[in-house]
């Protein structure tokens, strides 16, 4: 098990944070097995903000995904639609153990030059 450090939009950290965003949506599923997701939050940010265990794993279509995690997605419809436009699959990380640092964290701490476009393991 690793762990994977990822860049999102300081909205979705929030909402991460304040527990209507179990759910952190990807097009493309990373191919270790991963313990933990360190959560780095995007411009004007740009920290290392916190982190959560990953529960599960989903992989499905777009609709049956949306179907299963739609209650705290934290996001609206038409933003996960437009996400996953003429994609025949989606991939849904289940967060819990959602931990917000106390201090954020320079990417360095990490041994990471810039942010990573998708995820990067750590």
């Amino acid at each position: 098990m690793c762990n994977m450090l990822i860049s999102i939009n300081p909205e979705h950290v929030e909402n991460i944070f304040n527990g209507s965003k179990k759910y952190e949506y990807r097009k493309i599923r990373c191919k270790q097995d991963i313990d933990k997701i360190i959560i780095y939050s995007t411009y004007p940010i740009m920290k290392v903000v916190g982190e959560a265990k990953v529960e599960k794993i989903l992989e499905d279509s777009p609709d049956n995904i949306w179907e299963e995690t739609k209650k705290y997605s934290g996001i609206d419809l038409k933003f996960y639609q437009k996400y996953f436009k003429d994609r025949s699959k989606a991939i849904a990380y289940k967060l819990t153990n959602i931990k917000k640092y106390n201090d954020p964290k320079e990417l360095s701490s990490y041994g990471i030059k810039s942010a990573p476009q998708s995820f990067v393991y750590v």
